[in-house]
């Protein structure tokens, strides 16, 4: 294999195996599975609960902009301009949900769970500080007190040799 091949793969290699790529391959799959998840809530409870009210089809919702709206068997327009406001009220829905899972069950505890040990590591830090400068005090007691012998010695040691 020659050199440039060899470094772009150890360049793609390196790619792949940096820790976000792979945190973005599981966000993928789990949000497609989420979706599954999503999407059954709403036909199964949502759109049975509106369609207490109405139809049970959310699609099914719509109004004709230039009437009159006829369909024909299979469902197909033939004659008129309808909105289709149920598909988009379903898929509003189905976003709503899912922007309500996932901050209720991983961003709020996760942001949560930040901010703890966030506040763990600021009265560790403290704490530390504090030691710290308590530390740095009894040094300097220590300091002051061996300048005060060194000066005694000197004094008491001067004075009595000379005599």
């Amino acid at each position: 294999m020659t050199e440039e091949k060899k470094s772009v793969m150890e360049g793609f290699k390196a790619f792949l195996m940096r820790g976000n790529v792979i945190d973005l391959a599981v966000a993928v799959v789990i949000g497609a599975a989420f979706t599954a998840v999503v999407n059954s809530i709403v036909k199964g409870l949502i759109n049975p609960i509106v369609g207490a009210f109405g139809t049970k089809d959310l699609e099914k919702y719509r109004s004709c902009l230039k009437a009159p709206c006829e369909t024909n068997a299979t469902g197909d327009i033939v004659h008129g301009i309808p909105i289709l406001w149920g598909s988009v009220l379903s898929a509003v829905l189905t976003f709503l949900i899912t922007a309500a899972v996932v901050y209720f069950l991983m961003v709020l505890p996760m942001s949560r769970y930040l901010a703890r040990k966030a506040a763990k590591e600021a009265k560790a830090e403290e704490e530390q500080a504090v030691a710290d400068a308590e530390e740095i005090i009894l040094l300097r007691e220590i300091r002051d007190e061996l300048v005060a012998q060194r000066a005694a010695v000197r004094d008491g040691g001067g004075s009595g040799s000379s005599a």
